[in-house]
C-alpha cells in the first residue's frame, strides 16, 4: 500500500534559492569573481616572470609627473562623452543625454566581467530596453555602433600612417603572407559560418530576418540626418584618438621618449591589429602595444610600464565609481 505523498514543505525566504535547481556556471560567484581578476593575475604573473623589468617599471611609475596624469584623466573623461555621442548617433530615437552618458561610464566596468566589450554591449541592450526601444533596433544599433567605430579607428591609422614615416617601422612588424593565411581563413570561415547559420536553422530564420531589416532601416534614417551622422562617425572617430592621447600623457608622465606621433600610430596599430581577441581587460591589446612600442625605440620597462599606467588611468581607477554608478542604474530600474 503506497503511503500518502508528504505535504510541500513551507517556502523559503523570497530571494532564497531553489533546492532543486542547479546554479549555472556564469552565475557561479567565484567565476564571476575569476573574469573579473583574470587581468589583474596575468598582469602578476608577467610581474612576477620579468622581475627586473617590473622593478624598473615601478620605481617609473612612483616618479611619474602628476599634471601629465591629471591630463590623462581628462582625456578619459572625454572618450565616455565620445562613446555617448556614437551610441545617441546608432539610433534614430532621441536618448536622456544624462541617462546615457551614466550608462556608458556604467558600461566600462561591465567590461571587466565580459570580454570583448560584451559587457558595455550587454548594459547598453538594457538600457535601450528600458527606454522602450524594441531588442531587435536596439541590437542593431549596438552592430551599427561596433561597425564604425571599428571602421573609423582603421580609416584614422590610415590616415597616420598616410602621413607619418612610422609606417616603415610598422610595415617591418607585419607577418608573412604565409603567416597571414591561416588567420585569413579563420576569419573569413567565421563570417562565412555567421552568415549560413540562419540559413540553415529554421528557428534562426525570423530573428536574424527581424535583425536585418531594423539595422538596415535605420541605418538609412540615421544616415540620413546631419546630426545624427556627425555624432556617429564623429565620435567614432574621435574615441580613438582621445584614447590615444590618453597614452601620450601617460607616456610623457612616465618618461617614455618616443614622439607622439609615434605612440599614437603604436596605438591603433596595435588596437586594430588584436582589438578583436576575446580577452578581459584587454589583455591582448596591452600585450601588442607594449610589443608595438619597444619596435618604435622605447625600453622594454618604459614601455610595459606605459601601458601599465594606461590601464591603470583607464580602466581601474574608474572601476569603483563605475560600479557605484551601474549598482545606482539598477536600483532606480533604469538598467
Amino acid at each position: 500500500m503506497l503511503s500518502p505523498a508528504a505535504p510541500p514543505g513551507p517556502p523559503g525566504p523570497p530571494g532564497a534559492p531553489d533546492p532543486g535547481r542547479r546554479p549555472s556556471l556564469l552565475a557561479s560567484g567565484s567565476v564571476r569573481l575569476a573574469l573579473c581578476l583574470s587581468p589583474l593575475l596575468l598582469a602578476l604573473g608577467w610581474a612576477v616572470a620579468n622581475r627586473s623589468v617590473a622593478h624598473e617599471g615601478a620605481v617609473r611609475l612612483a616618479g611619474a609627473d602628476p599634471w601629465w596624469l591629471l591630463a590623462g584623466g581628462g582625456f578619459v573623461a572625454l572618450n565616455c562623452a565620445a562613446a555617448t555621442c556614437v551610441r545617441q548617433g546608432a539610433l534614430p530615437d532621441r536618448l536622456p543625454p544624462g541617462l546615457l552618458l551614466a550608462s556608458q561610464f556604467a558600461a566600462g566596468a561591465a567590461n571587466h566581467v565580459l570580454p570583448g566589450g560584451l559587457g558595455a554591449h550587454a548594459v547598453t541592450l538594457r538600457f535601450l530596453r528600458t527606454q522602450g526601444i524594441p531588442t531587435a533596433r536596439a541590437t542593431a544599433s549596438i552592430a551599427l555602433y561596433s561597425l564604425v567605430r571599428s571602421t573609423a579607428k582603421t580609416l584614422v591609422l590610415l590616415a597616420f600612417l598616410a602621413s607619418s614615416p612610422a609606417r616603415r617601422t610598422l610595415g617591418d612588424l607585419l607577418p608573412q603572407e604565409r603567416q597571414l593565411l591561416p588567420a585569413l581563413a579563420v576569419a573569413g570561415g567565421a563570417l562565412v559560418a555567421a552568415g549560413t547559420l540562419p540559413v540553415l536553422l529554421r528557428p534562426l530564420r525570423r530573428p536574424a530576418a527581424a535583425f536585418v531589416r531594423s539595422a538596415l532601416a535605420d541605418a538609412r534614417e540615421v544616415h540620413s540626418r546631419p546630426r545624427r551622422v556627425l555624432a556617429l562617425w564623429g565620435g567614432a572617430a574621435a574615441m580613438p584618438l582621445v584614447q590615444a592621447a590618453t597614452l601620450v600623457c601617460v607616456g610623457a608622465a612616465l618618461g617614455l621618449g618616443l614622439p607622439w606621433v609615434q605612440v599614437v600610430v603604436a596605438f591603433l596599430a596595435a588596437g586594430t591589429a588584436v582589438g578583436a581577441v576575446p580577452a578581459p581587460g584587454g589583455v591582448a591589446v596591452d600585450a601588442a602595444l607594449v610589443w608595438t612600442l619597444v619596435a618604435f625605440g622605447a625600453s622594454p620597462a618604459a614601455a610595459a610600464t606605459t601601458v601599465v599606467g594606461y590601464r591603470v588611468l583607464t580602466d581601474w581607477l574608474p572601476l569603483l565609481p563605475g560600479t557605484l554608478v551601474l549598482s545606482a542604474l539598477l536600483r532606480a530600474k533604469v538598467l
